[in-house]
């Protein structure tokens, strides 16, 4: 989604290293990745050299849907990045995803208020040719 000018969150982004890359990567192609264990399928985020659950060090990157229900959250009013200036106030979201694994992600441009356990989806916001990061939206608007 590209429904403002998002440069400014370019400097917000962590260090892309060899772990993290296809994350990161896979957001700018327009998809939601994790890691999921050769041994015993399970899903994790973040990424990490072993497997979470079983300790198996065979992981690979796939495709997920990430979508969830909201686990979590907290609306940000005070102003900590200019990139958040337009979205005043925003939510900072903990989306329990169906894959297992939680992700924190912002919600930008909420048009209502938010319930514990309501569903959400994936919203990849582009920054640049390269760039994204991972927001979610509610199902229901």
């Amino acid at each position: 989604m590209s429904d403002r000018n998002l440069s400014e969150f370019g400097e917000l982004f962590p260090q892309i290293n060899e772990l993290n890359a296809p994350f990161w990567n896979g957001l700018a192609q327009g998809e939601v990745r994790m890691q999921q264990c050769g041994a015993c399928s399970a899903h994790q985020y973040p990424a990490e050299t072993f497997c979470y659950e079983c300790g198996a060090g065979a992981m690979s990157w796939v495709p997920v849907a990430g979508e969830g229900t909201l686990y979590s959250f907290t609306v940000v009013h005070q102003l900590y990045h200019k990139a958040f200036k337009p979205f005043l106030p925003y939510t900072v979201a903990i989306v329990q995803t169906d894959e297992g694994p939680r992700m924190l992600a912002p919600m930008l441009g909420l048009k209502r208020p938010l319930t514990i356990g309501e569903r959400v989806k994936p919203c990849i916001r582009i920054v640049d040719n390269d760039k994204a990061f991972l927001t979610y939206v509610p199902v229901k608007e």
